[in-house]
């Protein structure tokens, strides 16, 4: 028998997000790039509640990315306005459901007021025991690792102490384990410098559906998918 069979409605334990194609949405329908964003977190609030509903244990979503930086100012600064109102809106919700915060990436660029809330969110949500939520927000999976690399030479570990496990404990993901299911929406097939280590063996799902659009249908379709694979890590 098959040990890697599963139940089709058994959700993966982690599952990453590659929230993309909001500004596409929002230029197909007349609308201004800010309002796909608008709406594509207004979905990701959604998403994230049936997730939690489905018992699935941990959800990465890929928000702002180290190259986001390269967007027009107006945007970005519309994006971050948007992102800390959600928050302020959403911090109540977050601890009332035991869903923890997980920040991956930079803090340095953001500004003060979304880095407080950020914080914030942190802070009362550390103690929560349910669903573990990581927002990858200025990101990069190349950096990520580069980083840990600095890390492992500030603490002079010797080359032969240096394992995946050692370098686990000093990713951004430290504890958390490693993505089952990857999604990505908007038509777009590739990882674009998201969890470059943590998704070796991840299953990939891809999905020409608009983000705003994605809703819990089509991330139950994903999870299906997922279950009717076999997944055998390089075995047989």
């Amino acid at each position: 028998m098959d040990t890697t069979v599963r139940i089709n409605n058994t959700p993966p334990n982690h599952i990453a997000i590659i929230m993309d194609g909001n500004g596409r949405w929002a230029e197909r329908r007349g609308l201004s790039r800010l309002d796909g964003h608008k709406a594509g977190l207004e979905n990701a609030r959604q998403i994230i509640r049936h997730l939690n509903s489905l018992g699935v244990k941990y959800v990465t979503l890929y928000s702002f990315s180290t190259e986001n930086w390269k967007r027009p100012d107006t945007e970005i600064k519309g994006l971050f306005g948007l992102i800390n109102d959600i928050m302020s809106s959403y911090i109540p919700e977050l601890v009332e459901n035991n869903v923890r915060l997980k920040h991956l990436g930079h803090l340095d660029k953001l500004p003060s007021v979304l880095k407080d809330k950020l914080a914030d969110l942190l802070s009362r949500t550390s103690r929560n025991t349910g669903l573990t939520l990581c927002l990858a927000f200025d990101y990069g999976g190349r950096d990520e690792i580069i980083q840990a690399v600095k890390k492992l030479v500030k603490d002079g570990l010797a080359a032969d102490k240096i394992t995946e496990n050692v370098f686990d404990g000093y990713l951004y993901t430290a504890g958390i384990p490693e993505a089952d299911l990857v999604i990505r929406t908007g038509g777009e097939m590739r990882l674009s410098n998201f969890l470059l280590w943590q998704s070796a063996y991840s299953e990939l799902y891809f999905s020409e559906v608009m983000w705003p659009d994605f809703g819990e249908k089509e991330i139950d379709n994903a999870i299906s998918a997922f279950n009717q694979r076999q997944r055998r890590f390089g075995g047989l």
